[in-house]
């Protein structure tokens, strides 16, 4: 259960009132399975049966989900976030916010049992490309620290261990629906029975082509870096200081620093490239590794322990600073180049498989590639999926145009100036048979996915051991069966 220093104390004095121990948490015993016994069924409802003064506790249990306490403060939290996000919800949020997390529990621990697993890396992107977003709404980071009264790398310490889970149990629902298909029968069969104003509206829909520049970095810096990092490793080998304390210090992986850049058990395809190369070669725990570069910067690691193809480790990344004279170089450049472009000169294909850095768009010839569902690839997107810094160029362009070169922070957290095209646009409209069938075949899939899904919580639900306060028992939950 994740929680935060101030709940937890609070969580520990009520399982401690209450007769609930560590023992009884470590027997073995789990409280998944429905035929729990007795007295294991006893201690961990005791915590949601015992009378309670609402003025006079700090923080309360309101419900279990197999071993896992749900807390008010938890639920207090979550409705503070929804209202600051416009969130609303459609039932009662003092029953649907708990039903919402006690589902997610149920996802989590399925995921555990399956080993899906989650990358820092992974995690690390979901995070930049949310600060990023924020940065692009609101102007600055500075403005955005300013706003949210945190340090961005508070910000990326909070964000952590939700979006890992919001990860872990997006990847459990993949798994949940990957043979869900629907026929060509099926989609003309659902939407034949739809009234007119029923059929979906499709937003607006572009095709863009990108040409992406990485402003020079020059090797002083690159040198500071390395510098640094050699001299982190020369004071470790010195015994003057741990790995481990310099990785909370320095470390610029928001994820791994505060555990003293450790990072759990993981595979070699979980792993950037270059790191995994250097890290599944380390055998010597004592010993740490030459610099390696990945494309998130520049690391060192330490090798912690091997379990068969997986292995432990913990490092330390630094990244190079960009300066905004770099920028205006590369902005200078992109600008020459998108001239000639309309000059005729050259094609923006052909200046994209000669000049662009980003070697996925090169590849294609400059087209940016969609992932729905992280598994299907298109090249169509809604503007709300393009990254907010393309999306304000491409709103007023014209297919065929060439945009003015800006700069923005790509999805490995790096600064990068660019130049896109605007391929295609299709306003919105009214779906049809003949023009949207994948529209509409993605409808009815996420509508058979829906079911899918919502079957297995309701089935999970019967499995699982659930206790909840009895105030909450009058709810309309979107799922039966978890009062008992």
């Amino acid at each position: 259960m994740k929680l935060g220093y101030k709940t937890s104390w609070a969580l520990v004095a009520l399982l401690m009132i209450v007769g609930i121990s560590a023992n009884a948490t470590r027997s073995g015993k789990s409280a998944w399975a429905k035929t729990a016994d007795s007295d294991s069924v006893a201690e961990k409802t005791a915590a949601v049966s015992q009378p309670v003064n609402e003025g006079s506790v700090v923080d309360e249990v309101i419900w279990v989900v197999g071993d896992e306490a749900i807390l008010k403060s938890d639920v207090e939290v979550t409705r503070l976030q929804a209202e600051a996000e416009g969130i609303r919800y459609s039932g009662d949020p003092d029953c649907s916010i708990p039903e919402q997390i006690a589902v997610q529990k149920l996802f989590l621990h399925q995921a555990a049992i399956d080993s899906i697993e989650v990358s820092e890396s992974e995690v690390m992107q979901g995070i930049d490309a949310q600060i990023n977003a924020w940065v692009s709404m609101i102007g600055s980071r500075e403005k955005l620290e300013e706003y949210r009264k945190q340090t961005i790398t508070q910000m990326r310490e909070q964000m952590h261990d939700d979006f890992k889970n919001q990860q872990l149990i997006q990847k459990m629902k993949q798994e949940l629906v990957k043979n869900i298909k629907v026929s060509p029968a099926q989609v003309r069969k659902y939407f034949n029975n739809l009234p007119a104003d029923s059929i979906p509206f499709v937003p607006t829909e572009v095709e863009v082509e990108i040409l992406t520049m990485q402003p020079r970095i020059p090797m002083e810096e690159i040198n500071r870096v390395k510098n640094q990092l050699r001299e982190f490793t020369d004071r470790v080998n010195k015994g003057e200081t741990t790995f481990a304390t310099l990785a909370r210090m320095y470390s610029e992986d928001p994820g791994s620093a505060r555990m003293g850049g450790e990072m759990d058990y993981v595979g070699r395809g979980m792993l950037d490239p270059a790191f995994a190369n250097v890290a599944f070669n380390l055998t010597d725990p004592k010993k740490i590794s030459k610099i390696v570069e990945s494309e998130f910067g520049f690391h060192i690691i330490q090798l912690i322990d091997k379990r068969g193809d997986k292995l432990k480790c913990r490092h330390i990344l630094l990244k190079p600073r960009v300066s905004q004279e770099a920028i205006d170089k590369s902005i200078g450049r992109l600008d020459s180049i998108a001239n000639d472009i309309r000059a005729g000169k050259f094609t923006f294909e052909a200046a994209v498989g000669a000049l662009s850095d980003d070697k996925d768009t090169r590849n294609n010839k400059g087209m940016m590639v969609n992932v729905v569902d992280g598994d299907v690839r298109t090249s169509k997107f809604k503007m709300k999926d393009l990254p907010t810094e393309v999306a304000r160029m491409v709103d007023t362009m014209k297919v065929g145009q060439i945009s003015a070169p800006f700069s923005m922070v790509n999805t490995k957290g790096k600064t990068t100036c660019a130049l896109v095209k605007l391929v295609s646009r299709v306003e919105g409209h009214r779906a049809t048979i003949t023009e949207d069938f994948q529209v509409m075949q993605d409808v009815v899939l996420a509508k058979e996915r829906q079911k899918t899904i919502h079957d297995w919580v309701v089935d999970k639900i019967k499995k699982t051991y659930v206790r909840m306060n009895d105030r909450y028992k009058d709810c309309k939950f979107e799922y039966q069966g978890w009062v008992k």
